[in-house]
């Protein structure tokens, strides 16, 4: 899928604040503009709630697979992580104005194939992989900027997945672990409402 230009990364940030608000004042999930192009595809995304300028997380929820389209995601995905984020209560209105918000668009996850564990190391790249692991009932998420905001390497990156799964950190090593990738365009404010930017992740 051809990434989405900057106006229309613009667009998704400024529909997921739009999204939270309007919730806040009526209890009511707003309906976008009917979408075209990209945004009317169906696509994962996440949305990531955090404070600023301290940049602590807030919420952040997401559809990792296209089951839905865009802009109607972005809607979902916004009301999610501010208000059922299991990890956070959830956003009241004085809270939002100092609160930025992040958009992360997903390219389709596809498995990493390997022989045997230890070539995951070279075949996930910090800066560039988001991952998800799939191990029995359990499963778990890392978006790409996760790692570059800790600065792990990648094999703690393939362990801190584990961990947000609920698994021991080396289970990505286990023959019946699932391991795949995916990239991310990522829009995000620069401070709470303002300008809107495409975050380059570099490590």
């Amino acid at each position: 899928m051809a990434d989405l230009p900057l106006e229309q990364g613009q667009y998704l940030v400024s529909l997921s604040r739009q999204a939270i608000g309007a919730y806040l004042a009526s209890g009511k999930k707003v309906d976008p503009k009917r979408a075209e192009g990209a945004l009317s595809e169906k696509r994962g995304v996440f949305v990531t709630l955090e404070t600023h300028p301290a940049h602590e997380l807030r919420g952040c929820i997401g559809y990792p697979l296209p089951i839905k389209e865009l802009s109607l995601a972005v809607v979902d995905c916004a009301l999610s992580a501010a208000f059922e984020d299991p990890r956070f209560p959830p956003v009241d209105a004085a809270e939002l104005p100092k609160l930025v918000a992040e958009v992360s668009v997903l390219s389709v996850p596809q498995e990493i194939k390997v022989k045997k564990p230890e070539e995951y190391l070279k075949k996930v790249k910090v800066g560039r992989d988001g991952l998800i692991i799939h191990y029995g009932y359990s499963s778990g998420l890392l978006l790409p900027q996760v790692p570059i905001e800790w600065n792990w390497g990648e094999e703690e990156f393939l362990c801190q997945v584990c961990v947000k799964a609920g698994l021991p950190r080396n289970m990505w090593q286990s023959p019946s672990a699932k391991i795949s990738s995916f990239s991310a365009q990522i829009f995000t404010e620069k401070t709470p409402g303002g300008p809107v930017v495409q975050k380059r992740l570099i490590r």
